[in-house]
């Protein structure tokens, strides 16, 4: 059987009221495989890391994200509980940033997908668009003192289909701003004793 490190187990215990034990089991072993893996992150390289490559019930860990029921919202928020008290604890207003970002996915199970420019790769000389989802990125702006400097720490993703999807499904298209919006409420319920400063580019 394998065994997590008392430590890691210590800090992310927090999150086991999410899941059932077996499922906690096999999320916890991904999410330190996950740390520990480098290269593409998939889930036979993760359970390789771990010296799980022989295992014949590797499929149970792919359950982990795609049937165990759980609450990523829920673990969201409990992970921004956890950044706060470790690096705001004595900070009296909360910087957060918004940023999108953009998942190439391809084929007719991709629903979501819109057509959408690349910032990256643009260039006053070169327009780029590429196929993909868009994903909403939101994060905990801190110092960081054994870094000493400003770090953006990830705890909520939100996907924003695009408007063809949204009409394909007779649903009401939100933009950036809705989106941004709606982040913003849902963050000032997780933390109403702090003013919350949210940040983003001119997308928004």
């Amino acid at each position: 059987m394998f065994n997590l490190p008392s430590e890691f187990w210590e800090l992310i215990s927090v999150f086991s009221p999410l899941f059932s034990k077996k499922v906690f089991a096999r999320a916890s072993q991904l999410l330190l495989g996950t740390i520990l893996t480098h290269g593409k992150r998939t889930i036979c390289s993760v359970l390789r890391t771990l010296g799980l490559k022989d295992i014949t019930n590797w499929d149970l860990y792919h359950r982990v994200l795609s049937r165990a029921k759980w609450s990523s919202l829920t673990g969201s928020q409990k992970l921004l509980g956890l950044l706060v008290s470790c690096f705001c604890s004595n900070s009296k207003t909360i910087v957060l940033g918004l940023d999108d970002t953009f998942e190439r996915r391809w084929g007719h199970k991709i629903k979501a997908k819109g057509i959408y420019h690349d910032a990256v790769r643009y260039s006053k000389s070169f327009f780029v668009k590429c196929s993909g989802l868009r994903w909403i990125s939101v994060m905990l702006l801190t110092h960081i003192q054994w870094a000493n400097r400003l770090w953006a720490l990830p705890f909520l993703t939100i996907l924003a289909p695009s408007q063809k999807y949204h009409d394909q499904v007779s649903k009401r298209h939100k933009t950036l701003s809705d989106w941004a919006k709606q982040i913003a409420f849902l963050l000032h319920r997780w933390l109403p004793d702090f003013p919350l400063i949210t940040t983003a580019d001119g997308s928004y």
